[in-house]
């Protein structure tokens, strides 16, 4: 399912002059303080300690500039709240920091263009942690939160945010009882999808080394990966499974023991990226070319993708289109509070790069044929 396209009320916007409005950045390069403080002063939040002075002087500035503040007729969830700041809780950035930090980008360049700004904790899941973050938070008296989680997973929405009458969004996490609205990947798909691609190409014996058994990606991937063998009518062969972590490493290993098996694969779905650099290493160390002696293909788009060599075909994780997607959802009129909410699921589009081609028989046959 594709990004809900909504007219984005606006945040903190201020009045227009000529072509040009007047925005919180005007006021704080004029006022010689940051966008924040400006945000704070000029909808009288009293939570950070601010001088009198600066006070004043912003109001004065704003003045004098003609900024109008955020205008009470656009009645979104946040409207009543107008600091124009946005709280995101994420349980972690290490363990996938490119993927989730693409997601922040995303949500910070669509916050300002409504003029707002986006204060991030990281809490590692720690359960002491983790209330104190989404407490200090909300003491800010931020306009909404967005709760998200690095590996997709069902969750029991904190007693801080299931009380608090502050719009919440989830991204990439969703509740069972759908008490809050929720945006996660088509997993499933992009598995369907990155196998498929090898079937086209005319793979029959496909491998996949999947990520840790326990997570929903991994599940879900999997899951996507039977699907296209049952479309195309061909067998699941247990041998060609493999369990990885989603390390470098374990795809290296996963690859030399598919290697190793009487009937190698022709073709290797690693369900990660970094998984795909083991695998590219461990098929150069036996010799391996590819895309002519093993086809590759990854998951993720992570930036080193790009930079492999051959350039690595994968799926993108649409953390970016979830990001908006998140924030659109905070912004349109109705949503974001507490009620029934269907989960979005984001299509994840498959990235054509050079490592995949026919398998080598069919291409030798081919070229004997013409």
């Amino acid at each position: 399912m594709g990004r809900r396209t909504t007219d984005r009320p606006t945040l903190g916007v201020g009045r227009v002059r000529g072509k040009r409005r007047v925005v919180m950045t005007d006021v704080a390069r004029a006022a010689n303080c940051s966008q924040s403080t400006v945000s704070f002063v000029l909808n009288d939040n009293m939570a950070v300690q601010i001088s009198e002075e600066t006070r004043e002087r912003v109001k004065r500035v704003a003045r004098e500039l003609g900024y109008v503040g955020a205008p009470s007729e656009h009645q979104a969830p946040m409207a009543g709240r107008k600091t124009g700041v946005i709280g995101m809780v994420i349980d972690s950035l290490s363990t996938s920091p490119e993927a989730m930090m693409t997601a922040m980008q995303s949500i910070r360049q669509a916050l300002a263009k409504e003029d707002a700004i986006v204060f991030a904790t990281e809490t590692q899941n720690d359960p002491r942690l983790e209330p104190r973050a989404i407490e200090a938070l909300l003491a800010q008296n931020v306009d909404a939160m967005i709760y998200a989680c690095v590996h997709t997973r069902d969750v029991a929405l904190p007693s801080e945010l299931s009380a608090t009458s502050t719009p919440v969004v989830l991204l990439n996490c969703y509740t069972k009882d759908g008490t809050r609205p929720a945006v996660v990947p088509d997993e499933t798909m992009g598995g369907f999808q990155a196998t498929q691609a090898l079937i086209d190409a005319g793979h029959r014996r496909i491998a996949t080394i999947t990520g840790e058994p326990y997570m929903e990606a991994t599940a879900d991937r999997l899951n996507g990966y039977h699907l296209a063998l049952k479309k195309g009518d061909l067998a699941v062969d247990p041998m060609l499974v493999v369990e990885g972590d989603w390390s470098a490493s374990a795809g290296f290993r996963a690859t030399m023991q598919l290697l190793k098996l009487d009937q190698p694969p022709t073709a290797i779905f690693c369900q990660n990226d970094r998984m795909a650099i083991g695998c590219y290493e461990a098929l150069k160390e036996r010799g391996v070319s590819i895309p002519g002696g093993m086809s590759v293909i990854g998951y993720d788009d992570d930036e080193i993708s790009r930079h492999l060599f051959p350039p690595l075909s994968t799926v993108v994780l649409p953390y970016n289109a979830m990001g908006i997607w998140a924030v659109d959802c905070l912004l349109k009129d109705g949503l974001g509070g507490i009620g029934s909410y269907q989960t979005a699921v984001l299509e994840c589009p498959l990235v054509k790069r050079s490592s995949i081609a026919p398998p080598a028989h069919r291409a030798r046959s081919k070229k004997t044929n013409r």
